[in-house]
């Protein structure tokens, strides 16, 4: 299947680049969710994570 598919891929001019662009794409995205939660305040962490557990805001899609 792959044979099929490579054979065709390789009669496009400049179709090399689109491999590099995603996994640039990748690697990026990746690095800066790191450091983004490296860097991210622990009291967010916290506030967030207890997110479901708050019971002090409404929710008006509950059908109970």
């Amino acid at each position: 299947m792959l044979k099929f598919i490579k054979h065709h891929m390789a009669g496009i001019d400049g179709i090399e680049i689109y491999p590099i662009i995603s996994l640039l794409i990748f690697f990026v995205f990746f690095v800066v969710l790191f450091l983004w939660v490296i860097t991210a305040k622990k009291q967010h962490i916290d506030h967030v994570s207890n997110l479901p557990f708050d019971t002090s805001t409404k929710n008006d899609n509950q059908t109970l």
